[in-house]
């Protein structure tokens, strides 16, 4: 049975957006219920919070509802914050909030474009690949002036909401993304994925059926 003391997270675990939403939901520690959404047969429930039909969605006890991505990080983050993620060690918040801008509107449209031509009319994959690279390459040059993370030595917010795209992306093609002259995004990129935080974020669910508890998370 659902605690009613708990927020209730609607997920899909390869989605980007819902990956740095879990992601800063363990780093914060927040419990939550996860509710594993299939795509293909979102549950009513989820459509009755948020009819807009994509996941993350966050239900808060008193059923307010997160909708966004980046506002359920910053929610969570607001309310613990023992990773420091909202302080970064270079630049302030709005410099990170104004990359991660940059990555959402800039770049995510080229990785659509890239990973889905037959969906678009307007762009090749090819034009796509390149013009997402042109912004892989800026993250390359700020990481050579940040110490191993995009804002300093130490991960922060822009890190965890900008790297699930960038997996997404070097997923595409590895053998051409491993190629690219990004030494330091490839190496930015894989300690990402093999660290325990990442590791937690993406443990596997399995679908939710209505009228069942959801999963406990983060996972122990």
């Amino acid at each position: 049975m659902q605690d009613p003391r708990l927020p209730v997270l609607y997920s899909f675990r390869r989605c980007p957006y819902a990956i740095r939403a879990r992601l800063a939901l363990a780093a914060s520690g927040e419990r939550c219920e996860l509710r594993e959404v299939v795509l293909k047969n979102k549950p009513q429930e989820m459509l009755a919070a948020s009819p807009k039909g994509t996941v993350p969605v966050l239900v808060l006890p008193g059923a307010t509802v997160l909708e966004q991505s980046l506002d359920i990080m910053l929610w969570t983050l607001g309310r613990n914050d023992p990773l420091r993620w909202l302080a970064p060690e270079a630049g302030t918040l709005d410099d990170m909030l104004a990359l991660i801008a940059a990555c959402d509107n800039r770049f995510k449209p080229q990785l659509d474009r890239y990973k889905y031509p037959g969906r678009f009319a307007d762009t090749s994959a090819g034009g796509a690949r390149e013009l997402g690279a042109q912004f892989l390459l800026e993250l390359e040059a700020r990481l050579a002036s940040g110490s191993g993370q995009l804002f300093g030595a130490r991960a922060a917010l822009a890190d965890a909401a900008v790297m699930p795209f960038v997996r997404q992306f070097a997923m595409v093609e590895p053998a051409w993304f491993e190629s690219q002259p990004w030494p330091l995004l490839r190496a930015w990129l894989a300690g990402w994925t093999a660290s325990p935080l990442f590791e937690r974020a993406m443990h596997k669910y399995a679908p939710w059926t209505s009228g069942e508890a959801g999963a406990a998370y983060p996972p122990a």
